[in-house]
């Protein structure tokens, strides 16, 4: 039997809080090549999720803690078209569409999210990844981050 307790979501926070991405996930699935992946991510507010899509899976989130903005971006993954609101004052289970360009963005401390995608994991490839945004690590991730509290339907990162 697997569980995800309070205190479980609480020791994946500290570990994301300590962490140098500010992320941290707690598997249910056994292997990574398992056909279903479903893990719980915690994630602090200054994490940057690189704008991205699955070309091949939707991806169901369900807020378990805290609460995060997610940005679609249109089909070039450049103009956002939609942000969402999930955990307090917005949607608990949000379901996006294989092949959505889509970031997130933490709001508050002690954020987790539990994600259901198609499996098996494969690291992301270039394509899926949104070229215009940068990559973890760069210069312009503080601006991104900025870009990404702030933004609204009709913007782009400039």
């Amino acid at each position: 039997m697997k569980t995800l307790t309070n205190e479980t979501l609480a020791e994946l926070s500290a570990k994301a809080a300590a962490a140098p991405r500010l992320r941290a996930h707690h598997n249910l699935h056994e292997q990574l090549e398992d056909d279903i992946q479903r893990l719980a991510i915690a994630m602090e507010p200054d994490t940057y999720v690189r704008p991205h899509r699955h070309a091949n899976s939707p991806e169901l989130l369900i807020m378990l803690a805290g609460a995060l903005d997610w940005i679609e971006f249109d089909a070039a993954g450049e103009t956002v078209v939609a942000r969402h609101r999930l955990g307090e004052g917005g949607a608990r289970v949000f379901e996006m569409p294989a092949g959505a360009w889509h970031s997130v963005i933490s709001l508050e401390p002690g954020s987790v999210v539990f994600e259901i995608k198609r499996g098996p994991y494969l690291p992301q490839s270039a394509a899926e990844m949104a070229a215009w945004a940068p990559a973890e690590g760069e210069a312009r991730v503080a601006d991104m981050l900025a870009f990404l509290r702030r933004c609204q339907p009709g913007d782009r990162f400039a």
